[in-house]
């Protein structure tokens, strides 16, 4: 299942969390790549494997749901980050998307429904459970980082260097050992990170200033 939509969970209750992996499961075209305890934990990983989606616990020790959401927003924009929690609050719903999350979906939900919003929100759409305040979301913005060549990761950088020297996807993957795919995937994030549309834009947002920083 080459296409399917990938998706990282995250939740520090290892019976729920087993319970959503294993609901997923069996959900047609979704597959999850992996699993984290922790808002340290789950940022590491969406670094690591930069999943379609992040199914995110409010309540977490160490960093919490909304501290988790910002930091993968700004690491991995092309992920789409999903809130499931059992929190009716409005304000922790702003909250989550202010933070970067795309969906806020309260547990109990099925595993059919879980999917339907999942896609939903690979497909650019914002998604909250009806009993919530889904028409506030319009009204939200996540602020820019003043600095977007800042907000690369080292990898990213490497990348973005090979860019500007041409190269194709396939010619970076191959030169970093990576897949075509995976360079696909980096190249969203830093083409959303520096906030222009194409390669080339890209290649000169960082030749203006003076190369890529270290």
């Amino acid at each position: 299942m080459n296409d399917a939509i990938t998706v990282l969970v995250v939740d520090d209750h290892p019976i729920f969390r087993t319970g959503v992996v294993h609901g997923l499961g069996r959900e047609p075209g979704i597959a999850v790549v992996g699993e984290a305890d922790s808002g340290e934990a789950a940022l590491r990983l969406a670094r690591d494997i930069l999943p379609d989606v992040v199914l995110l616990d409010l309540s977490m020790p160490g960093w919490d749901g909304l501290a988790t959401a910002g930091r993968i927003a700004t690491a991995c924009p092309a992920t789409a980050i999903v809130m499931l929690t059992a929190s009716e609050d409005h304000d922790r719903l702003l909250a989550a998307f202010k933070a970067g999350a795309r969906g806020y979906v309260l547990k109990g939900v099925s595993a059919q429904e879980l999917a339907r919003v999942i896609r939903s929100v690979v497909a650019g759409e914002a998604c909250v459970s009806p009993s919530l305040a889904a028409e506030m979301l319009a009204l939200l913005t996540r602020a820019k980082a003043p600095d977007p060549l800042q907000e690369l990761t080292g990898r990213e950088r490497d990348i973005l260097a090979l860019i500007g020297q041409g190269l194709t996807n396939r010619a970076i993957g191959e030169r970093l050992g990576l897949t075509e795919k995976t360079i696909k995937h980096y190249v969203t994030n830093i083409l959303q990170k520096l906030q222009v549309r194409s390669r080339v834009e890209a290649a000169l947002v960082a030749s203006r200033r003076e190369g890529v920083p270290r």
